[in-house]
Protein backbone atom coordinates (compact mmCIF):
# COMPACT_ATOMS: atom_id res chain seq x y z
CA UNK A 1 0.00 0.00 0.00
CA UNK A 2 1.33 3.52 -1.02
CA UNK A 3 1.21 6.32 0.94
CA UNK A 4 0.43 8.76 -1.97
CA UNK A 5 -2.51 11.05 -1.95
CA UNK A 6 -4.24 10.78 -4.83
CA UNK A 7 -4.65 14.04 -6.57
CA UNK A 8 -7.47 15.25 -9.34
CA UNK A 9 -7.15 17.35 -12.22
CA UNK A 10 -8.45 20.69 -10.46
CA UNK A 11 -5.60 20.01 -7.63
CA UNK A 12 -2.65 19.99 -9.86
CA UNK A 13 -3.87 23.19 -11.57
CA UNK A 14 -5.35 24.81 -8.34
CA UNK A 15 -4.54 28.73 -7.98
CA UNK A 16 -2.84 28.69 -4.78
CA UNK A 17 -0.06 27.06 -5.63
CA UNK A 18 3.04 28.34 -7.65
CA UNK A 19 3.18 24.92 -9.85
CA UNK A 20 -0.64 24.88 -10.25
CA UNK A 21 -0.13 28.67 -11.67
CA UNK A 22 2.53 27.29 -13.74
CA UNK A 23 0.84 24.64 -14.95
CA UNK A 24 -2.39 26.42 -16.23
CA UNK A 25 -0.64 29.36 -17.82
CA UNK A 26 1.29 26.95 -19.36
CA UNK A 27 -1.73 25.37 -20.81
CA UNK A 28 -3.24 27.95 -21.72
CA UNK A 29 0.07 29.50 -23.55
CA UNK A 30 -0.08 26.19 -25.92
CA UNK A 31 -3.74 26.28 -26.55
CA UNK A 32 -3.05 30.03 -27.52
CA UNK A 33 -0.08 28.94 -29.95
CA UNK A 34 -2.57 26.11 -31.60
CA UNK A 35 -4.90 29.36 -31.79
CA UNK A 36 -2.26 31.30 -33.39
CA UNK A 37 -0.75 28.80 -35.73
CA UNK A 38 -4.67 27.83 -37.33
CA UNK A 39 -4.62 32.10 -37.78
CA UNK A 40 -1.41 32.47 -39.77
CA UNK A 41 -2.47 28.57 -41.85
CA UNK A 42 -5.55 31.01 -42.90
CA UNK A 43 -3.83 34.26 -43.38
CA UNK A 44 -1.08 32.47 -45.68
CA UNK A 45 -1.90 29.53 -47.07
CA UNK A 46 -6.05 29.29 -46.43
CA UNK A 47 -9.08 29.52 -48.50
CA UNK A 48 -10.43 32.22 -47.95
CA UNK A 49 -7.28 33.65 -46.71
CA UNK A 50 -8.24 36.19 -43.71
CA UNK A 51 -6.32 37.96 -41.00
CA UNK A 52 -8.98 37.42 -38.33
CA UNK A 53 -7.16 34.55 -37.00
CA UNK A 54 -3.81 36.40 -36.12
CA UNK A 55 -5.57 39.63 -35.17
CA UNK A 56 -7.64 37.85 -32.34
CA UNK A 57 -4.80 35.23 -31.13
CA UNK A 58 -1.92 37.20 -31.70
CA UNK A 59 -2.63 39.43 -28.21
CA UNK A 60 -4.22 36.81 -26.54
CA UNK A 61 -0.73 34.35 -27.42
CA UNK A 62 1.07 37.79 -26.64
CA UNK A 63 -0.40 38.07 -23.35
CA UNK A 64 -0.10 34.30 -22.13
CA UNK A 65 3.83 34.07 -23.51
CA UNK A 66 4.18 36.97 -20.96
CA UNK A 67 2.19 35.22 -18.41
CA UNK A 68 3.79 32.30 -18.71
CA UNK A 69 7.72 34.20 -18.29
CA UNK A 70 6.66 35.40 -15.22
CA UNK A 71 4.98 32.13 -13.91
CA UNK A 72 8.07 30.02 -15.16
CA UNK A 73 10.41 33.26 -12.90
CA UNK A 74 8.07 32.86 -9.97
CA UNK A 75 8.49 29.20 -9.98
CA UNK A 76 12.33 29.07 -10.54
CA UNK A 77 12.71 31.18 -7.31
CA UNK A 78 10.32 28.92 -5.28
CA UNK A 79 11.36 25.78 -6.40
CA UNK A 80 15.29 27.52 -6.34
CA UNK A 81 15.43 26.00 -10.11
CA UNK A 82 18.99 25.66 -11.42
CA UNK A 83 19.70 28.12 -14.84
CA UNK A 84 19.64 24.85 -16.97
CA UNK A 85 16.01 24.32 -15.79
CA UNK A 86 15.08 28.34 -16.20
CA UNK A 87 16.55 28.27 -20.03
CA UNK A 88 14.49 25.13 -20.62
CA UNK A 89 11.72 27.18 -19.43
CA UNK A 90 12.42 30.12 -21.70
CA UNK A 91 12.71 27.50 -24.37
CA UNK A 92 9.62 26.23 -23.99
CA UNK A 93 8.07 29.36 -24.01
CA UNK A 94 9.08 29.87 -27.40
CA UNK A 95 9.01 26.55 -29.02
CA UNK A 96 5.18 25.69 -30.03
CA UNK A 97 3.49 23.38 -27.28
CA UNK A 98 6.66 23.04 -25.50
CA UNK A 99 5.05 24.65 -22.29
CA UNK A 100 2.75 21.59 -21.68
CA UNK A 101 6.36 18.96 -22.48
CA UNK A 102 8.18 21.15 -20.42
CA UNK A 103 5.60 20.98 -17.55
CA UNK A 104 5.22 17.14 -17.69
CA UNK A 105 9.22 16.48 -17.16
CA UNK A 106 9.42 19.45 -14.77
CA UNK A 107 6.40 17.32 -12.64
CA UNK A 108 8.58 13.55 -13.68
CA UNK A 109 11.91 14.93 -12.37
CA UNK A 110 10.30 17.02 -8.97
CA UNK A 111 10.93 20.67 -10.24
CA UNK A 112 7.30 21.96 -9.40
CA UNK A 113 7.50 20.09 -5.67
CA UNK A 114 7.79 16.30 -4.72
CA UNK A 115 7.44 13.97 -7.07
CA UNK A 116 3.75 12.47 -7.27
CA UNK A 117 5.32 8.55 -6.72
CA UNK A 118 6.65 9.92 -3.33
CA UNK A 119 10.35 9.20 -5.33
CA UNK A 120 13.10 11.40 -4.06
CA UNK A 121 14.16 13.53 -7.14
CA UNK A 122 17.77 13.70 -6.37
CA UNK A 123 18.90 10.89 -7.35
CA UNK A 124 18.16 9.00 -10.91
CA UNK A 125 15.48 6.98 -11.37
CA UNK A 126 16.59 3.12 -9.95
CA UNK A 127 18.74 4.37 -7.08
CA UNK A 128 18.35 3.52 -4.06
CA UNK A 129 18.80 5.40 -0.84
CA UNK A 130 21.54 4.45 1.65
CA UNK A 131 21.48 5.05 5.36
CA UNK A 132 24.65 5.10 7.16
Amino acid sequence: MTDTVPTTVASRFALRSTAGRLRLVALAEALSWVGLLVGMYFKYLGEPRTEIGVKIFGPIHGGVFIAFVVAAALAAVAFRWTVRTCLLALLASIVPLASVMFIIWADRTGKLGPRRDGADSSRPAGVAATTP
